[in-house]
């Protein structure tokens, strides 16, 4: 009988060990215990080792403080214009009070379902089939505020709210691509339009900056030219200019005056005109000639002639 004693304690220190142990809780981070004593709300354990009280206490629930995404399936809606659509959305949301979050609604989430899904009806009853495919950020921005403010006794923070997809009637959509294909084939010819319209632009403006180009050479030949003719007539004058001066300078008698008028008077004759009217000092010069040959050639010289007539045909 003694040795039963101490197997009976060794069993009941086992026990202890065991009870002790299974009431050892270490919470992990973003997590929160709430606890309930004899059945009533005793406290929230936060990160790190708690002792539960055996049999007294026990955990009510564990919650996770992590930014949780839950995406609900497609609700249809019905738009101002009457048109029945499925919209899908994704829920972004976080547990900011455990105990509100145990204590405040029965399946919290089946709850926020329920409120999203009559919230988006009641936002795409407002609008029309255009207006609810193009403004998503509006509801957007809607629909996470009248969450917020309806989950906040629920210890549930909405950080964000996504229309995931918005799916029209399949008649609606056939329409709507028919309507975008008729759009991109008017904007096609528009641009064609336009290109054509440039093209013609630009042509005309090449031609106009030819003829432009052109009268302008024309007229930059003209002046080079009527500007050559002017330099060649000053170079001209300018020689004879210095001809005269050197002629000046060399003081030249009578005889070689008169040498000089013949050659001028020759070169005159050697033009077109059909009448040459001849001064007489030229007839003394011919005259002149005539004996200064003679002389050079050895042979007396003939009796100067009577002179000629002042006016002469030839």
């Amino acid at each position: 009988m003694p040795p039963i004693i101490p197997i009976i304690v060794i069993i009941l220190i086992v026990l202890v060990i065991l009870v002790l142990a299974t009431n050892i809780k270490v919470v992990q981070q973003s997590k929160a215990y709430v606890i309930e004593r004899l059945g009533a709300f005793h406290s929230v354990w936060g990160v790190g080792i708690h002792f539960k009280v055996p049999f007294i206490e026990k955990v009510a629930k564990a919650v996770s403080l992590k930014e949780q995404v839950v995406d609900f399936a497609p609700q249809p809606v019905i738009t101002k214009d009457n048109v029945t659509m499925q919209i899908d959305t994704v829920l972004y949301f976080q547990i900011t009070d455990p105990k509100l979050y145990t204590y405040g609604v029965e399946h919290p989430m089946s709850a926020i379902e329920n409120l999203t899904a009559t919230t988006l009806r009641n936002i795409i009853g407002d609008l029309e089939l255009d207006q609810s495919l193009t403004s998503r950020d509006i509801i957007n921005s809607k629909m996470r505020a009248i969450l917020d403010e309806a989950t906040d006794p629920w210890g549930i923070k909405v950080n964000r709210v996504e229309l995931k997809n918005i799916i029209p009637p399949r008649e609606i959509q056939d329409a709507m691509e028919k309507q975008m294909k008729a759009e991109r084939e008017r904007r096609e010819a528009i641009l064609q339009a336009e290109g054509q319209k440039q093209s013609q632009i630009l042509v005309a403006e090449g031609e106009k900056q030819s003829v432009i180009l052109r009268a302008d050479a024309a007229r930059q030949a003209a002046i080079m030219k009527a500007e050559g003719e002017a330099e060649a007539i000053m170079k001209v004058q300018q020689a004879t200019a210095e001809a005269l001066k050197l002629l000046n300078e060399a003081n030249p008698n009578e005889q070689v005056v008169k040498i000089r008028a013949l050659e001028a008077f020759q070169a005159a004759a050697d033009g077109k005109a059909t009448k040459i009217i001849i001064p007489s000092e030229i007839q003394g010069l011919a005259g002149l000639c005539a004996s200064a040959k003679a002389v050079f050639d050895g042979v007396e010289p003939n009796k100067p002639k009577a002179p000629a007539q002042n006016d002469a045909s030839r």
